[in-house]
């Protein structure tokens, strides 16, 4: 499910990245926002409600989602002025912050085999996303304030999963997103046409899709194991870069894939042998 996850929010990523080149970032996240609480409210209604009304986990969500509000704010408006290559390039620390807040705040037992994981993960999207173009930036400083912000939302998001459904937790953060950026929306807002109208609708779809599955993995798996599933978004987000831009990857690109692939099979293995004992 992890996987199938990270590939769907690749979509979601290259849709937006998409988009934000034309439309401004909080308008783009607004209609994504939207998207996602009309779904949440169509299958859970009155009793999701209910159910949010009387959860104990109020600020929790809350603080989680403004976590989360920022992290996409930096996220997406460095997508803007980095390329591809660079911006996952930073952005893919997040595997690793989130495996050592694991242990920290989880207390989560990271064993060798996820360290040994993460680490050639790492090294993989290092090879791919070639880090010596990669400068010290403002856009730079934004993903990496992004990644850390992420891999805590993680971490936040699996205390929370052991309490509260899925459901809940997208309502929660939907809400927050809505009211911060429909509020910055109202400052500055940029007339859209109805093909743009469109394709936000869509993109809140892949997003909404991509957010469950996220959600549900997280409640499943442990959050330094999703930590390296997580490296799994960058081959599928070199697929598309080509598919929709016709970026044709280089041959680091290919050795990295290869060291992802293989940071999964030594995952994949040792959890296996774990649960045999």
């Amino acid at each position: 499910m992890g996987v199938l996850a990270y590939f769907v929010f690749a979509m979601h990523d290259a849709g937006i990245k998409w988009l934000v080149a034309d439309i401004p970032v909080t308008e783009v996240l607004f209609f994504r926002s939207a998207t996602i609480l009309v779904i949440c409210l169509a299958i859970g209604r009155r009793t999701l409600l209910e159910r949010a009304a009387a959860s104990s986990l109020k600020r929790p969500l809350a603080f989680r989602g403004v976590v989360n509000l920022i992290a996409w704010l930096c996220y997406y408006s460095a997508a803007r002025a980095l390329p591809l290559a660079q911006l996952l390039c930073l952005y893919f620390a997040a595997p690793l912050m989130i495996t050592i807040m694991a242990r920290q705040i989880l207390k989560e037992q990271v064993t060798r085999a996820r360290w040994i994981s993460v680490g050639v993960g790492f090294v993989g999207v290092l090879f791919a996303s070639d880090p010596s173009g990669v400068r010290a930036s403002f856009p730079a400083l934004l993903v990496l304030i992004a990644a850390a912000l992420w891999g805590y939302g993680i971490i936040l998001m699996r205390q929370i999963a052991r309490q509260e459904p899925t459901l809940l937790q997208m309502l929660a953060i939907n809400t927050v997103f809505l009211i911060a950026t429909g509020t910055m929306c109202l400052l500055r807002w940029q007339p859209l046409t109805p093909a743009q109208i469109a394709e936000l609708i869509g993109v809140g779809l892949i997003g909404g899709l991509a957010q469950f599955l996220v959600f549900e993995a997280a409640r499943m798996i442990p959050a330094s194991v999703m930590a390296t599933v997580e490296y799994s978004a960058l081959p599928w987000a070199f697929l598309l870069g080509y598919w929709i831009w016709r970026d044709i990857p280089a041959v680091p690109v290919f050795i990295g894939a290869a060291l992802i692939i293989v940071a999964g099979a030594i995952l994949v293995r040792a959890e296996r042998q774990g649960q045999k004992h």
